[in-house]
């Protein structure tokens, strides 16, 4: 499992969320909303610290971005890649298979 953040949205998230050098950004499963791998949930973010081991972190720019094993299952099987969408000018997601 991995997690790939796009330049054009990591300047997202310093732009419009306004993190900072030593922010932490987890991922985490929701109830609700649409996602192409789990039928009635989505994907969500949240500026939190870990409250236990992080099952993966990423740090770019001094930004980490990481998912606790609590949500291992709504990722179990693909990589998370954090984009940005032209159009809407917001992120998305996109999820690649693990082989």
């Amino acid at each position: 499992m991995d997690i790939k953040v796009s330049e054009k949205a990591l300047q997202w998230f310093k732009d419009e969320v306004e993190v900072k050098e030593g922010s932490t950004i987890k991922f985490q499963a929701k109830y609700g909303g649409y996602s192409p791998i789990h039928e009635g949930f989505s994907l969500a973010f949240a500026l939190n610290e870990p409250i236990e081991e992080p099952l993966v972190t990423k740090e770019i720019d001094n930004i980490t971005f990481f998912i606790e094993d609590t949500d291992a299952w709504y990722f179990k099987g693909y990589q998370l890649h954090v984009e940005f969408d032209e159009d809407l000018q917001e992120v998305k997601y996109e999820y690649e298979e693990e082989k």
